[in-house]
Parts: structure tokens; sequence; C-alpha cells
């Protein structure tokens, strides 16, 4: 476990103090108080469990003198004590390592969701609806909104593909890890022989970009405008109000056809283009860093098999930290949690091993 120095915890301490008296004196200029807030609100947590640290090893240091003394029962006590501080101090030491760890400027962000049905035909379509739903009732447990940007339904029922927008608070961080190709074992109602199948749906959790961070400039447009089609009744326009955006600098391509107003689709389209702009660019970044770390629980690559739901043996697998759960109908009734904090925690893990190294 990494052991922070004491230096580096008085440096910390010091700046929280620090921050701390400069917003108590009243005389910062606005975006000077904001500014100094916004690191606070940082660095305050940081502090606390530096804060923590320091408190256990001071109580380390008497608990340690208390054991060496003459009365065999004080000594006892004491030795007693030391056991659980040393459990509590392994536990603040690991906390403050965390919070210390560089953070994705992405996570407390919203995400764009998108789920596509792959090999399979309907039963894929199927099984990319169950990977909706499941999302959808994680998100409603989380308190978090979801709002569907486009859908592409399959004649057998599901999804052929389908976008949402996740908005609430970490929404990145909990989802990041879902990208990949999911897989499906079951029988297809369509099977009368009673053989299993397998199918699967390509997840994708791209962080939501804001306005600031991609400059879309008009000329680099090219805005297309037409009829929508559809598989008939409320799917069909009879106004000319799909819009198809192409991105001319990098070739991008986004369609919307979902909305009835075209000024609707035309601010759905442009969401999920500035999206998909700011991953692109987060990659780029990313793949320069040099000796960039591919995490242990995978690296969002998309065509990485990542989880299998078996519905016989009613178990679901994610293969990349050998997790075996059999609560298969929990699970995609939105009940993610165990399963999404052990990808945070084999993360987290992996991160620690490489700050140790």
């Amino acid at each position: 476990m990494t052991r922070i120095p004491a230096d580096r915890i008085r440096q910390i301490e010091a700046r929280r103090d620090e921050l701390q008296a400069l917003m108590a004196t009243g005389d910062l200029p606005g975006d000077r108080f904001v500014a100094v807030s916004k690191e606070y609100a940082e660095i305050e947590p940081v502090a606390a469990a530096a804060g923590e640290v320091r408190r256990l090893r001071q109580e380390a240091e008497s608990l340690s003198f208390m054991s060496q003394d003459g009365d065999a029962e004080l000594r006892a006590m004491a030795l007693d004590e030391l056991r659980a501080n040393e459990a509590a101090l392994m536990a603040a030491d690991r906390a403050l390592a965390l919070a210390l760890l560089p953070r994705d400027v992405a996570d407390e962000r919203a995400a764009m969701l998108e789920i596509r049905a792959g090999t399979g035909g309907d039963e894929a379509a199927l099984f990319a609806g169950d990977l909706m739903r499941m999302y959808q009732r994680y998100a409603d447990r989380q308190g978090w909104k979801v709002e569907l940007i486009s859908a592409s339904d399959s004649d057998a029922g599901g999804y052929k593909e389908v976008v949402a927008s996740v908005a609430g608070k970490g929404v990145f961080a909990k989802l990041k890890f879902e990208s990949g190709v999911h897989r499906v074992q079951r029988v297809p109602v369509t099977e009368s022989g009673g053989r299993i199948h397998t199918s699967a749906a390509t997840v994708a959790v791209l962080p939501e970009a804001e306005e600031v961070d991609v400059d879309i400039q008009d000329k680099d447009l090219k805005i297309d405008i037409y009829r929508a089609s559809g598989a008939g009744g409320q799917h069909v326009n009879t106004t000319d109000s799909a819009i198809r955006i192409t991105h001319l600098p990098t070739g991008l391509v986004v369609i919307q056809q979902d909305e009835r107003s075209q000024h609707k689709n035309k601010a759905k389209a442009l969401k999920v283009l500035r999206t998909r702009l700011y991953e692109a660019e987060r990659e780029r970044l990313a793949s320069e860093r040099a000796g960039a770390r591919k995490s242990m629980v995978g690296s969002g690559d998309r065509s990485e098999r990542i989880r299998t739901y078996n519905f016989p043996q009613g178990r679901v697998t994610d293969h990349r930290i050998n997790l075996t759960l059999h609560r298969l109908p929990e699970i995609l009734m939105g009940e993610m949690d165990e399963l999404i904090d052990a990808l945070i925690a084999e993360d987290e893990a992996e991160r620690l091993a490489t700050l140790d190294g």
C-alpha cells in the first residue's frame, strides 16, 4: 500500500487552510472567488482524508509507547487498540491515495449511451432492448434522467440501434466500463428444439460534451433536410423534418429523425455530434500520452467482449475481472451496483498498483 509522506499531508492541509483564508477575506473579485471556491471544493475532501491519516499515525505512536509500559493490563489494552489502529490506518492510507489519484475530468458528466444489435439477428435486437431497459432501471435507481435521442426498432421487438442521453451526478464514472460487446446465451422463443443460441449487442458509453468543449463552426457543417422514413403510422413524418449533419473536417455523419420538429431533430443531432467529436479528442490525447496505461477492466474498446448473460444458468459473468454473479434476473431489473462497484474497485486497485510501481 502506498504510504503518503508526512510532508505531502502537511502541504495538502496547508493549501486547504490557505484557500479557506482567501475566501474568508471577502476581497476576491468574482471570477477569482469562483476559481478559489472550486479548488477548495476539490481539495477539502483530500485534506480531510489527509487529516485522518495524520491523526491515526499520531495515535499509533502513542499506543506504541503505551504498549511498552510496565503495567501488564495497560500494555494488553494498548496492543489491542494498536491492532485496531493498524487496520484503520491501512484503510485511511488507501482512501487518501485514491483521493490523490488523477481524476478523469469526464467522470461527473452526463453520458451518451449507444446500444447496437450485433450478431444474432432478431434475438440480438431483443437483447439490445433488454440492455436498454436494464440501464433505464439502473438510472431510475440512481435518480438519473434518461432521454431517448434516437431508436431504430426491430420488426420482432427490441432495437437494431438505440441512443439515449443519461444525465445526473457521476453518470460517466459509473457507466464508463459498460462499453464493449455484451453477449447473451438463451433459448429464443422461436426455438422449438430448446437449443441455446448466442447473440450479442455492442454498448458504447461516451461522456457528453458541453458547448465550451467543442467549438463547431457553421462553415464546417453540411446540413441536409429531408422527409423522415419509418415503418408506418407515427414513425412517418408528413413534413421535411429529418436532419443529416455531416462534419466536413472529420467526415462524421449524424442522422436524426425521431422528432416531428426539424429544430428538435437538429438540436439532438448536434448534441450527438458534439459528444462524438469530444470523445474522438479524448481518445487522441490518451493515445498520445507516453506509456498510456490500459486498464485491467478494459480499454473501452467497442470490439472487446466484456460480459456474458447466461439465461439457462441465471448468471452474469464479467470477463475482465473474472466475476460471476448468479443474479441475472435482478441485474436485468437494474440491480447493477455489485457489478459496477466491482469494476470501479478493480480499476482503482490497478491505478494504485501503477502508483506504487
